[in-house]
């Protein structure tokens, strides 16, 4: 039975039969759906929480209005 493995960089789920996988040298497996997710990680070394088409995306807070206190 094929497992379904989710991709390292998106986390999106990887059909069996496809997608890409890269070991280190030291043991680590890297599994991807696609070359653009190979890319973003190793060439380009993007962080995946910044980019739109991610599962793991977190988009930018405002930021809180500082209010000034005056001495009561």
């Amino acid at each position: 039975m094929p497992r379904i493995y989710q991709c390292d960089f998106c986390r999106y789920d990887i059909p069996p039969g496809t997608g890409r996988v890269f070991v280190k040298n030291d043991g680590t497996i890297f599994r991807f759906c696609s070359n653009k997710c190979f890319k973003n990680m190793f060439v380009l070394k993007r962080k995946p929480r910044k980019l739109k088409w991610t599962k793991v995306y977190e988009p930018k807070l405002p930021k809180p209005e500082k209010t000034e206190n005056k001495g009561a």
